[in-house]
């Protein structure tokens, strides 16, 4: 479940990437129409994607983070039970074997 989690953060902060490329590529499409209109919205787009651009680096050096210290407590875990994570990789290996072997 854990990761599924992770793997739906990391589509998002994709989706949110390519939404933002989209968006910039919008911007420059329609720099040369006139109106005050579009000016002040154009500005507001842009405010907007500076923005996102930096809570998804925010978002992306937090998830960074987390799955060092995730790695980190699983090598110490390891390092002292060793056997119970052979133990746990053996059980989880079974439990894949018997699935795939119903296919």
């Amino acid at each position: 479940m854990a990761n599924d989690t992770t793997v739906s953060k990391d589509k998002l902060m994709q989706d949110l990437k390519i939404v933002i490329s989209d968006a910039e590529e919008l911007l420059r499409a329609t720099a040369s129409q006139a109106g005050e209109k579009a000016a002040a919205a154009r500005e507001k787009v842009q405010d907007s994607l500076r923005r996102a651009k930096v809570k998804l680096a925010e978002v992306e050096d937090i998830m960074i983070d987390r799955g060092k210290l995730a790695a980190r407590a699983t090598d110490e875990y390891v390092h002292d039970n060793p056997w119970r994570a052979v133990g746990i990789a053996a059980g989880i290996g079974l439990v894949i074997g018997l699935l795939i072997g119903r296919r």
